[in-house]
């Protein structure tokens, strides 16, 4: 007999129950309930998984207590947030998929987790593959973008890095993928609203970055706190039982979401605690996630009938598959032990600056304003940004350290040692008090560049943040206004440095700032990472993961819309168009700029006719015809142009990245599997159909710019 069925034939239905409640204790809060003391709980089996607590002391002294005092000595499952780093703090996860490099997204994870397990954690909550289309939802800071592929790709790499292959390895921790599913499209943008979507749209976008963590072996998933289409997804048989653990295969753990369970009385489909419990087990929620839920409404639920024994067998053998799986059984003290040397914190330190440095998007950069002189005499930096380390974190600073973040004032003084630097906030981030503009105005005088530090405040993206007007808030447009027109009367270039956890609304701020830098928050080394571009130490390689909208009324807006039958056609009125600003988005996806010239030649695609069998293979010359040294990245796209169902204007199927010294062609090499040209037809099934596919290369989703061929497809 097996450790774990040994277990359950002794277990009680209360320490069964125990095995399948998470509790926060007040490390952190991350939802409207606070948990009271649980060491009893803890201590007689009754409680067997811990959220939001950190530090070898703390998780070491409650593991004891439930190895060493409860009858069983099942050890617990600690977890926490570890959304982009643990106290060495990466880029926002929006801002790290501007990097385009799986690889570098493994390497983060692997670090984060590396760093949380030494603290004694064995679980993160991450990673975060909501596909999202509206920088109105606040959540958008910690997801892959507008694009299913791409958040495939991401689920796949963040996977890998916190699990690696061994997930008993005491430098691990067990991967969380959230939300499932279609968390994204809520309401008007607005958190935990309803979502209405179509099949076709659920499937085909918000469904693959979980099919893709499934597929790299995910060890739990957590259902997210909405409804979908009227079901809320804590009670959704069909997607949860039926398509995730019938269709996927997923074996692991299903965690709800923090008061999930106790929320589906407010859904109305529930009740009281009693029915809500007996619908998340009956879907497969394994574990209930400070709701109390099923401490307190299945015994009740057992006696109506609404659940059985063997349910909960189910999800607590899941539970304590997954602690035998870390290691835990065997050492439950193996995360931890061991505290990790100075250097081993100052290698991860680099990395963020490296890390943060290729998160930046260089959006606009006239006339070459960037570089900086690595001689400029004196700069003039401006705004509620400049120097305020803890606001570099970004939303979701977990055990981050603020007062350890590197501000952009402390960066300049590092990268530019010789400059006379001013500077003043001129307004608070989100404030109306706007006196003193005039004064950080008046620091422009003399100035050979002024930058302006701007944006949101860390905790205006995340979790219940999202925004109505997604632009500067407070007096920042008074003020950028007013510099921007001093500057242009003293001849003095602008450069805006723009934090946010979301594309902004700022078609004003990129037609009169000189060059533009999309910086979201870049964690612990943020100011470091900043002063490394604006000095040319770094040519900035960042590409928007999300499209960037001239007005909130273009919103939802993708590279990945269907054509219309009327597509706009600005010499025939009634076609799809608005009256007031163009269709196209500010800056599309893939955009950005770096401190080379690239010009793309020579698309050469083989075969050019396929069958499923087959491999495409790719190749396009790529040429640095700028001044510096740079590296671009090489986007791949498809379309089909006629088929069963209306497919999308372009999709995204690869890239790759290539590094050219100034005058240096070098050649670009994509392969594309021709099965991935197959699709959902009508019957939502996969189908590989006949007929021309067009392939598209180039720097971005702006089909102006993309190079293309023709394959044939049967």
């Amino acid at each position: 007999m097996s450790r774990i069925d040994k277990l359950l034939a002794q277990m009680t239905l209360e320490e069964k129950l125990g095995q399948l409640t998470m509790t926060a204790s007040s490390y952190a809060v991350t939802g409207p309930i606070i948990a009271g003391d649980s060491t009893d709980s803890i201590a007689d089996g009754s409680l067997g998984n811990l959220l939001n607590m950190v530090g070898t002391g703390p998780t070491h002294e409650m593991q004891r207590l439930a190895v060493e005092k409860s009858r069983l000595g099942i050890p617990l499952l600690i977890g926490l947030d570890v959304i982009h780093g643990h106290r060495t703090l990466f880029p926002i996860p929006l801002a790290e998929m501007a990097l385009f490099d799986p690889q570098a997204w493994e390497l983060t994870a692997r670090e984060a987790a590396t760093e949380a397990a030494a603290d004694g954690l064995a679980m993160t909550f991450n990673p975060m593959l909501d596909v999202s289309r509206d920088p109105r939802w606040g959540r958008t800071a910690e997801g892959p973008g507008e694009d299913p592929w791409l958040g495939a790709q991401l689920a796949t790499a963040k996977v890998r890095g916190f699990q690696t292959a061994d997930l008993a390895r005491p430098d691990t921790l067990a991967a969380c993928a959230k939300h499932f599913c279609a968390y994204g499209p809520v309401m008007a943008g607005r958190e935990y609203a309803s979502v209405d979507i179509s099949e076709r749209t659920l499937h085909e976008v918000h469904l693959p970055p979980f099919e893709a963590a499934v597929a790299a072996g995910v060890a739990s998933i957590m259902p997210a706190f909405t409804d979908l289409n009227g079901i809320p997804m804590t009670a959704h048989n069909e997607l949860l039982g039926d398509y995730l653990r019938g269709k996927l295969g997923f074996e692991g753990v299903l965690i709800s979401d923090y008061n999930a369970i106790g929320e589906l009385i407010r859904h109305g489909v529930a009740a009281d605690l009693v029915e809500a419990a007996a619908l998340a087990l009956n879907a497969g929620v394994d574990i209930d996630m400070m709701a109390d839920a099923y401490r307190k409404g299945l015994p009740v639920a057992l006696e109506r009938g609404l659940v059985s024994m063997a349910q909960i067998d189910t999800s607590v053998r899941r539970v304590l598959r997954l602690k035998e799986q870390l290691g835990l059984f065997d050492d439950p003290y193996r995360r931890g032990s061991t505290a990790e040397a100075p250097e081993v914190v100052a290698q991860r330190r680099t990395l963020a600056r490296e890390v943060g440095a290729r998160a930046i998007v260089m959006l606009k950069n006239d006339r070459d304003t960037l570089p900086l002189a690595p001689a400029i005499g004196k700069l003039c930096v401006i705004g509620p940004l400049t120097d305020d380390g803890p606001e570099m974190g970004g939303c979701w600073g977990a055990a981050g350290e603020p007062d350890k973040h590197v501000s952009v004032l402390s960066g300049l003084r590092q990268g530019f040692p010789g400059a006379e630097i001013v500077h003043a906030a001129g307004t608070a981030i989100r404030d109306d008090d706007a006196s003193g503009i005039a004064a950080a105005v008046a620091l422009c005088e003399g100035a050979d560049a002024i930058l302006l530090c701007i944006g949101e405040a860390h905790n205006m993206s995340g979790e219940a943040a999202s925004r109505a007007y997604p632009e500067l808030p407070g007096q920042q447009r008074a003020l950028t206004e007013a510099v921007l027109e001093r500057a242009k009367g003293l001849g003095i270039p602008v450069i805006a440095i723009l934090f946010s956890g979301r594309p902004l609304v700022i078609p004003w701020l990129a037609e009169k700032a000189d060059a533009l830098l999309a910086a979201w928050f870049l964690g612990s080394e943020a100011g470091n990472a900043i002063a490394d571009v604006l000095s040319g130490k770094v040519s900035p390689s960042g590409r928007t993961p999300m499209s960037w909208p001239r007005a909130l009324g273009q919103v939802p807006i993708f590279f990945g819309q269907r054509p219309s039958g009327r597509p706009m056609n600005p010499d025939d009125f009634f076609t799809s168009k608005y009256l007031d600003v163009a269709n196209d988005p500010l800056y599309c996806f893939g955009h950005g700029l770096s401190y080379g010239r690239f010009t793309y030649a020579d698309l050469r695609v083989t075969p050019d006719r396929v069958t499923p069998a087959d491999t495409l293979h790719v190749q396009v010359t790529v040429t640095n015809s700028g001044a510096r040294a740079a590296q671009e990245t090489v986007f791949l796209f498809t379309r089909d142009p006629v088929a069963s169902v209306a497919r999308p204007l372009l999709e995204l199927r690869g890239f790759g990245k290539i590094d050219l010294s100034p005058g240096e062609s070098g050649v670009v090499s994509l392969s594309l599997l021709a099965s991935d040209l197959k699709f959902l037809g009508r019957d939502l099934a996969p189908v590989f159909e006949a007929g021309d596919v067009e392939i598209l290369v180039g720097p971005c989703a702006d089909r102006a710019q993309l190079l293309s061929a023709v394959v044939k497809l049967g």
